[in-house]
């Protein structure tokens, strides 16, 4: 018996508990609204962890923006206008994926940039290397180098 409740602590260790942040209280009634409000929610960034959606984070502000979400979608917005209601409220910011316009076209921009001035010098560095100067021509060994590198070579023990 204590082996299957250690059994049972241990996986109970091991199920992830943050996975669902909305409590019961939060969900809507209707079955639409509340997946179209998952969805929305899924898609807005918690502005206390920053790196994760009001969806999943237990903080008291992501609550209170799932509240939001849910309010506004009671009231008749579209998924669209529910964004943009956030976004004019928060910034930008609470998008987890940003939008692409000319504020936020250095964030798309910069990485394909990068790659292909890294591309560039790569390329460039390889044709300055196949095309720069040939190496001298290297001179035979004369008799008498010969001998004494022969010289050299026996009288060094073998390494093997």
């Amino acid at each position: 018996m204590k082996r299957i409740s250690a059994a049972l602590m241990m996986l109970a260790l091991f199920i992830p508990l943050g996975a669902r942040a909305v409590e019961p209280g939060e969900e809507l009634s209707n079955p639409a609204l509340e997946a179209r409000a998952r969805s929305i929610s899924a898609e807005l960034r918690c502005l206390v962890c920053q790196n994760e959606s009001i969806d999943t984070s237990e903080a008291d502000l992501a609550r209170d923006l799932r509240r939001i979400v849910r309010e506004r979608l009671k009231a008749g917005d579209s998924d669209t206008q529910v964004v943009d209601f956030m976004v004019a409220r928060y910034g930008e910011f609470v998008l987890l994926k940003p939008r692409v316009n000319w504020h936020t076209a250095i964030l798309w921009a910069a990485p394909l940039t990068i790659l292909f001035i890294g591309l560039f010098a790569i390329g460039f560095s390889v044709l300055r290397r196949s095309g720069g100067t040939p190496l001298p021509e290297v001179a035979q060994l004369s008799e008498g180098e010969r001998l004494k590198l022969n010289a050299i070579q026996r009288s060094q023990p073998d390494e093997a």
